[in-house]
């Protein structure tokens, strides 16, 4: 690994994303724009006494997914249009090794992921009366780990498209189990037992328990800790696959 090359990979995937004005209004507008519709869709729902409101757990874990969904989408879609146009082809004939070509994704990513959790969580918690036990950078904390799940996710699952429409249609392979499953519509231990075991097997599942911990207590618990440790390890090992993976050129 070379930290310089790193570094200008990062910087080129920054400065392309700057220059993307869609890109940005997704990361950085939508994000807020669909809790503030989910803020309306519950605003007349009654709160038991003592209870959270529904908007404070719907909320709560969309912190998570919105972020995690996105980033799956764009990283995806960018890694491919390198190796689509052939600039992926020219990078590797020059020093840029593999591992510092996806460090410097995901930087660049990373980066985004913390603006896009921050922006969000600042309309939550600012504009859209969001409450929780545990503080708010804990929150954003499981949020960019999630999002750097989902970018992970993206470098590997575009090792295996060969066109922009082909990336997308693996979102409902990869996003949408993990949102059935994670916990926000059942209780995961009041699923069947084999979807239960499935549900275990899913990285989004524990990012959701992790904001839900985050939701109950006022300070850090163990469990979240572990589903945090979890998160970070799944998009670690997704990211070392990406690297096996990783082609020069879409045949």
């Amino acid at each position: 690994m070379n930290p310089r090359i790193v570094a200008a990979t990062a910087g080129r995937v920054l400065r392309q994303l700057r220059h993307d004005r869609r890109t940005i209004a997704l990361l950085l507008v939508v994000p807020g724009v669909l809790l503030a519709l989910v803020h309306f869709m519950y605003a007349e729902q009654p709160t038991p006494p003592g209870q959270p409101s529904t908007f404070d757990q719907v909320a709560l874990v969309m912190l998570g997914f919105f972020p995690f969904t996105i980033m799956f989408l764009v990283t995806s879609i960018a890694m491919l249009r390198e190796r689509t146009s052939g600039t992926l082809e020219r990078l590797l004939t020059t020093p840029l090794a593999k591992l510092d070509l996806l460090l410097g994704y995901g930087i660049a990513f990373g980066l985004a992921a913390a603006a896009q959790a921050v922006v969000a969580s600042v309309v939550a918690y600012g504009l859209l009366g969001l409450d929780t036990a545990g503080s708010a950078g804990l929150v954003i904390t499981i949020a960019v780990v999630t999002a750097l799940l989902g970018m992970a996710l993206g470098l590997l699952g575009s090792a295996f498209a060969r066109t922009e429409f082909q990336a997308v249609q693996f979102m409902p392979v990869v996003v949408i189990p993990q949102l059935l499953l994670c916990g926000l519509f059942v209780a995961r231990d009041q699923m069947a037992g084999w979807l239960q075991a499935v549900s275990d097997a899913l990285p989004l599942s524990y990012a959701v328990e992790a904001l839900q911990q985050v939701g109950a207590y006022a300070e850090p618990t163990a469990t979240m800790w572990r589903d945090l440790a979890v998160v970070a390890g799944s998009a670690l090992l997704a990211l070392v696959l990406a690297a096996a993976t990783l082609r020069r050129r879409t045949d």
